[in-house]
């Protein structure tokens, strides 16, 4: 299993802090995102290619190729900026 969070516009959009889900297959950050995009809705628009969000597993930032293990926690976020 892997442990979800949202944060931000993604949490308020979805209407989820976070939740459980079993490991994709293959198992990487890409096969997560299409499963996730396949619920339709806000998911497919918001998690889309080319949307401003960032992937951090087990709190390091990732790309889509990233491998992901049972256990992981993955965190789905927008880019921050600071000032």
């Amino acid at each position: 299993m892997l442990q979800l969070l949202y944060f931000a516009r993604l949490r308020e959009t979805f209407g989820v802090e976070g939740e459980r889900l079993p490991l994709p297959e293959p198992a990487s950050v890409a096969a997560l995102l299409d499963t996730l995009r396949s619920r339709g809705g806000a998911w497919a628009s918001e998690l889309a290619p080319g949307r401003a969000f960032r992937v951090a597993v087990n709190q390091r930032v990732a790309t889509t190729d990233a491998p992901l293990a049972s256990g992981d926690e993955v965190a789905i976020f927008p880019p921050v900026t600071g000032g």
